[in-house]
């Protein structure tokens, strides 16, 4: 799987399918393939491109601070290694931070952009728990460390499912690639200091505001601030999952992510 050496760290990065462009960006403690289910149905009509953020997966994990900045930084820099002029732009969590400043800072690179479960700003609580998240990294081990945070994605339907958390803890704890508690400290971070309240009103393409009504950790009120702030955001709550529903419900998350690409205007002709 290729990388590139950008911003004094190796990116690694993962592209399938034909198609227009559309950038696919983790959260805090994913790698790219927690978008796995959502794989098969976007490669039939888009170019898809993932990447591991700083600090975790495949990607280079520098023990030094990191910002949302940063990381839109490493991730414009990929765009630009692999030719992509303009792109669909999708982040979960922090991936949806880090899409909101690489479509602040550049607007001519962003066709579109869908963030889910994700805000512009933290509240004292949310920022309580990130900050927790980052402390925790180097005092347990991972089966300790996702049974604290997994409560908090995932909601008490998927829970009650026979097997289920068992199996995500599972293949936390085998998880081929170096877990680095410092990667993680750094990613918590980055988050506790990102906020685009103040300058949603500066994104201007396409919009969509996705995540689960039983979202807990980025309840309703943070996507409510993104789509009051962001002119003309569309704002879709599912009714079922919580702030995991790429793996919860993911085929809902699928359908509606094609529908706000199908009410796109067709400004150009598919990348082949």
């Amino acid at each position: 799987m290729p990388k590139i050496h950008v911003n004094g760290i190796d990116l690694f990065y993962d592209i399938k399918g034909t198609g227009e462009p559309l950038l696919l960006i983790p959260g805090f403690f994913c790698d790219h393939t927690y978008w796995s289910l959502q794989m098969s149905a976007l490669v039939k009509n888009y170019q898809v491109i993932r990447l591991d953020n700083r600090g975790f997966g495949q990607s280079s994990a520098p023990d030094s601070p990191y910002s949302i900045q940063q990381m839109a930084s490493d991730t414009a820099a990929l765009l630009e290694h692999i030719a992509i002029e303009k792109v669909h732009l999708a982040g979960h969590s922090m991936g949806g931070h880090i899409a909101q400043e690489l479509a602040l800072a550049h607007p001519e690179k962003v066709e579109s952009l869908i963030l889910l479960s994700s805000l512009a700003k933290g509240d004292t609580l949310f920022k309580n728990i990130i900050s927790t998240w980052g402390e925790l990294a180097d005092k347990l081990d991972l089966k300790l460390y996702q049974q604290v945070i997994l409560p908090w994605i995932f909601t008490d339907e998927f829970y009650s499912i026979p097997g289920m958390i068992e199996m995500i803890v599972n293949l936390a704890i085998n998880y081929p690639f170096s877990v680095t508690p410092h990667g993680l400290y750094h990613q918590s971070r980055a988050i506790l200091a990102a906020d685009t309240s103040q300058r949603l009103k500066d994104i201007h393409c396409p919009t969509l505001i996705l995540l689960g009504k039983q979202d807990i950790l980025t309840p309703i009120k943070f996507s409510q601030e993104l789509a009051q702030g962001i002119p003309n955001a569309e704002l879709v709550v599912l009714e079922g999952g919580g702030h995991g529903f790429l793996i919860e419900t993911p085929e809902a998350v699928t359908s509606a992510m094609l529908k706000f690409f199908s009410q796109l205007p067709k400004t150009r002709k598919p990348l082949m």
